[in-house]
């Protein structure tokens, strides 16, 4: 959506929408749930366990 877009709604519709496409990714989602489970975060680790077609470096944009 362009920049020009997002005027015509409200703040917290701006906000839902980028935290939706944050998620828009199942290995996104992924992500977030083993680092909910874990203590530490360390990339090796991520890339270890998730299986995603792209980095996991460029999933957590």
């Amino acid at each position: 959506m362009g920049a020009t877009k997002t005027l015509e709604f409200t703040v917290r519709h701006n906000s839902l929408a980028k935290y939706a496409k944050a998620l828009a990714h199942p290995a996104c989602i992924s992500i977030l749930q083993l680092l909910a489970k874990k203590q530490t975060c360390i990339c090796g680790d991520i890339v270890d366990e998730i299986p995603s077609p792209k980095p996991v470096s460029s999933q957590l944009k």
